[in-house]
């Protein structure tokens, strides 16, 4: 690769094109070096507390609220008061910093758009750099694209309020070295973002907005609102400016949104559900223990109680705090020339949320523009005001008990079949640098793939039992990996199959499903290949 050093201690691993120096400024490298030398250590400290924790639960303990903690959850208090442009993000829309995908979202009729840096976006270097581009572009009002076929994209007049997602604190930018280690990609994508657009932002009336992923500890929160402490001092921006909705997405988590809330009170704009992400945290945290089994994963829905529990304890928490509760996501896409199927598609997408409305959720996610219409249309109708933060839910009491209720319910062929084909699928789409892929009708991205993957060494671990009473086992995982690597040559043909990465997509899924030791995350062991 390329090496190329252009701020003090700050080196470039890869190719750096005219566009790309626009971004990869000098004054913008040494911000990313001054982030990393402050903040690094402290990550590395967080991420071997994961590794602590991780041990402790294999060992027999489980998860509580902390008793360290109690002060802050029993005091009154709410975080800073909601930005304008802020209060009503009734329909969220989320996809990656792909050019297209970027003026399609703003344009889509969503309050908000939540740019992807993270599950849905495989983080080549040229997805990272180019998606920073666009956003700058965006934000400028300058970006337009035109597809291969001449149609031509441009912004609206009128577009969804920007937020945008950095990677969570496990992963590493590879092409970025500071003083010779890789940087945070957290940090990378954060501080590039912030540095190039957080004045123009304020000028037109907005601000930096962020979501922030996958976080187990307050302290994790912290490290966060000292990053923003910093960062605004640096680029003189004034403290605040700076907001943050946190995805609970992990089980450890869930056991931690006052602290999460108390730490970024000043930076917070709430909670969201990331419930695909908090499912395969709660398989992975447990995977070890033959008393957490999870079920087919279509049988994890959101009205099993250890869910329902979590949903209504973020909402009651949030609004405590005088702060937005968001929905989680409806990962279901049209269906073109089948009008019954896409009619009962968009009809679990109306229950969906239904349900999350009337739980007293501000806003929700989707996947794709064509679902905007139908999840405003059922915020319009139930919540007439631009949220719902004044119900409290103080009728809401739950319990460590009720966030660790494992559900039961059947594993089957079918559901193992599932599992491996819809991940070799994903994992091949994003290995070719493709992070948001639609696959039998549903909108994967890596969290998707992670809780197909966690569920089958789970259950390899423990030899848990197919509906029919055969084990399931390293042998039979392998067979079955062949069988739907033959199914999908059949489907996607020979030329597609043989061009694709199916084969390094099956060598490193198969390792991932059948090791030993559970893989934290498919993402940071498949990153080398990308």
């Amino acid at each position: 690769m390329a090496s190329t050093t252009i701020a003090q201690g700050v080196e470039i691993l890869d190719v750096i094109t005219p566009a790309y120096a626009e971004i990869l400024t000098p004054e913008a490298l040494k911000f990313l070096g001054e982030l990393a030398r402050r903040f690094e250590a402290t990550r590395a400290e967080r991420l071997a507390a994961r590794v602590e924790v991780q041990t402790a639960i294999d060992g027999g303990a489980l998860p509580d609220f902390p008793a360290e903690t109690a002060g802050i959850r029993a005091k009154e208090w709410t975080v800073a008061p909601i930005p304008k442009d802020l209060e009503d993000r009734r329909v969220e829309i989320t996809g990656p910093v792909e050019r297209k995908m970027v003026i399609n979202a703003l344009n889509s009729g969503a309050n908000v758009f939540m740019a992807d840096f993270e599950d849905s976006n495989s983080p080549t270097w040229q997805n990272n750099i180019e998606g920073q581009i666009n956003l700058r572009d965006a934000i400028a009002g300058t970006i337009g694209y035109t597809s291969p076929e001449g149609k031509k994209y441009a912004l609206a007049e009128k577009t969804a309020t920007l937020l945008v997602r950095p990677r969570g604190w496990h992963l590493i930018e590879r092409h970025c070295l500071v003083d010779g280690k890789p940087m945070s990609g957290s940090l990378f994508d954060f501080g590039l973002y912030f540095f190039h657009n957080a004045k123009t932002l304020m000028a037109k009336g907005t601000g930096p907005y962020f979501y922030l992923p996958k976080m187990e500890h307050y302290l994790e929160a912290r490290l966060w609102n000292d990053v923003f402490v910093f960062a605004q001092d640096y680029c003189g921006v004034p403290q605040g400016t700076i907001r943050a909705t946190v995805l609970i997405e992990t089980i450890l988590g869930a056991f931690q949104m006052d602290e999460i809330l108390w730490e970024l009170r000043n930076h917070s704009a709430g909670l969201n559900c990331g419930r695909w992400d908090y499912i395969f945290s709660f398989i992975k945290k447990f995977g070890t223990r033959a008393d957490f089994l999870m079920p087919n994963r279509a049988l994890v829905t959101m009205d099993r109680h250890f869910l329902s529990s979590y949903v209504l304890l973020l909402i009651k928490t949030c609004h405590r705090r005088n702060i937005h509760a968001m929905g989680g996501m409806a990962a279901q896409i049209p269906i073109k020339n089948d009008t019954a199927a896409n009619e009962a598609a968009l009809e679990k997408v109306r229950q969906d949320k239904l349900r999350e409305v009337k739980a007293g959720h501000d806003g929700t996610w989707v996947a794709h523009p064509g679902l905007v219409p139908i999840a405003k249309a059922i915020f319009d109708e139930y919540m007439k005001t631009p949220n719902q933060i004044f119900v409290k839910r103080e009728d809401v009491h739950v319990t460590a008990k009720d966030l660790l209720e494992v559900p039961t319910g059947e594993i089957s062929e079918a559901g193992l079949r599932l599992n491996i084909n819809v991940g070799l699928q994903y994992l091949e789409s994003w290995l070719r640098g493709n992070g948001c892929v639609p696959i039998y009708n549903l909108m994967e991205d890596a969290a998707t793939a992670e809780i197909s993957r966690a569920q089958v060494w789970q259950w390899v671990r423990h030899h848990a039992k197919l509906a029919d009473g055969r084990a399931i086992t390293k042998e039979l995982v392998e067979t079955t990996i062949k069988e739907e690597l033959g199914k999908l040559k059949a489907m996607l043909g020979e030329s597609r199959f043989t061009n694709g990465k199916f084969e390094l997509a099956a060598q490193l899924y198969e390792q991932m499903m059948t090791s030993p030791q559970f893989d934290e995350f498919l993402t940071l062991k498949a990153y080398q290949y990308v």
